[in-house]
């Protein structure tokens, strides 16, 4: 399909949702949802005033040239009429078409983009027909790029969730499904730790609740955003005891385990993630570096 087609395939998809294009997709909106919405349905319109250039557009929208250029092929010789109507994506990034059959982790190593990142900018679900990949933005502004979490003015987060160090069960990262079948490879974001149901699970550090209902594949689901762009999940949970808008201390009561959702293992555990905000959302890290007792 050439980039002209593409694109008109990819306006008629965008109209047909019948998008609204008002507002850039910040992290703090995106830290009030287990998924940012996907990065196709956040594109805006913008229409070219007298003065406008290829480069105050991109700059507007903290974007490069070459993805306004890419994305509205008809700016011929970075050119900009004005009242044209210019596509405008969330990101920097391309739009794919995704070949028959084709999943996160193939997508991941033709376009060298992590899979969990792929996955969760599309919304966190299966590929469909088109898929949108990320690309690195130089351009953007310190002042729109998360804090992070090694800034010398944050403070420490990691603590235990349960009260015993209790045995993994199934590592973060990359892995076979144990319960699939055929050997299927996928992206495990979290950690499962072992604990009988009912086994109080509680918060690693100070924060706030954003999220605390049930949540598709996760089950019961906690979702604490701290200071300096991290963010902890606690999944599976058989109830949960903690609202949204709470602040916690680290400690603090948040639910016991349980085995809702889909667990990947059958026997009760906690399912514990920490993710990073970024510009591609919040991204999973291992675990590992902030479980301390």
């Amino acid at each position: 399909m050439n980039v002209r087609a593409h694109l008109l395939v990819l306006c008629c998809l965008i109209s047909a949702l019948g998008l609204e294009f008002t507002h850039l997709y910040s992290v703090q909106a995106q830290g009030s949802k287990t998924c940012p919405t996907p990065a196709l349905e956040r594109f805006q319109r913008y229409r070219a005033s007298r003065g406008d250039t290829l480069e105050s557009i991109a700059q507007r929208y903290n974007l490069s040239p070459e993805t306004i250029l890419a994305m509205n092929p008809a700016l011929k010789n970075s050119r900009v009429a004005v009242g044209s109507e210019i596509l405008i994506p969330p990101l920097d990034g391309i739009v794919v078409e995704v070949p028959k059959g084709n999943n996160w982790q193939q997508l991941a190593e033709v376009y060298r983009v992590r899979a969990d990142a792929l996955f969760e900018l599309n919304g966190c679900k299966a590929p469909s027909r088109f898929a949108f990949i990320p690309t690195p933005n130089k351009s953007v502004s310190r002042a729109n790029t998360p804090v992070s979490p090694t800034s010398s003015n944050s403070p420490q987060v990691a603590g235990y969730p349960l009260p015993e160090v209790a045995q993994v069960g199934f590592p973060y990262g990359w892995q076979i499904h144990p319960r699939n079948g055929n050997g299927q490879v996928f992206f495990h974001s979290g950690i499962d730790l072992l604990a009988a149901k009912g086994t109080t699970v509680s918060a690693i550090a100070p924060g706030t609740v954003v999220f605390a209902g049930e949540q598709g594949t996760y089950g019961n689901l906690v979702i604490i955003n701290h200071d300096g762009g991290l963010q902890s999940r606690y999944a599976q949970l058989d109830s949960i005891k903690a609202k949204v808008g709470q602040q916690v201390k680290q400690g603090d009561l948040l639910g016991t385990v349980g085995t809702t959702g889909q667990p990947t293992i059958n026997q009760p555990h906690l399912h514990f993630e920490v993710r990073s905000s970024s510009s591609l959302g919040w991204k999973a890290k291992d675990p590992k570096g902030y479980l301390q007792r």
